[in-house]
């Protein structure tokens, strides 16, 4: 089992104007969804994502995420489970991947997650 690659998932008050921000720094739109207030910017091999629904409600403490990609979800999480770690299910939620979140001992947030098509 290999992880592939690790997002910083960042809450923003403002998805499109963060857009707008960080398009000034040189990223670009690799996905976008307004409706889920969401988007995945990319520059050269980096990447990150904003996201206004990680932060609710809208006055609470600036918290963020990143977000794990392993090669095989269910492998990674049944080795987590074997180091000893409680950890939930795996979850399929509707933007289509598998995934399961967890916090680390100072409440930073961590999601594991693979495509659900690149699943099995």
């Amino acid at each position: 089992m290999k992880m592939q690659r690790l997002i910083p998932m960042l809450p923003v008050r403002n998805m499109p104007a963060s857009v707008d921000f960080y398009r000034k720094l040189g990223f670009e739109v690799e996905n976008r969804n307004d409706g889920w207030r969401w988007a995945m910017l990319v520059l050269d091999d980096c990447r990150v994502m904003l996201d206004e629904s990680i932060n609710q409600p809208p006055d609470a403490p600036r918290t963020s995420v990143i977000y794990l990609y392993p090669d095989d979800i269910f492998a990674y999480h049944r080795e987590v489970r074997r180091r000893g770690l409680e950890v939930p299910s795996i979850s399929h939620p509707f933007y289509g991947m598998s995934e399961f979140r967890i916090e680390d001992l100072d409440g930073n947030r961590l999601w594991i997650g693979q495509k659900t098509g690149d699943v099995g």
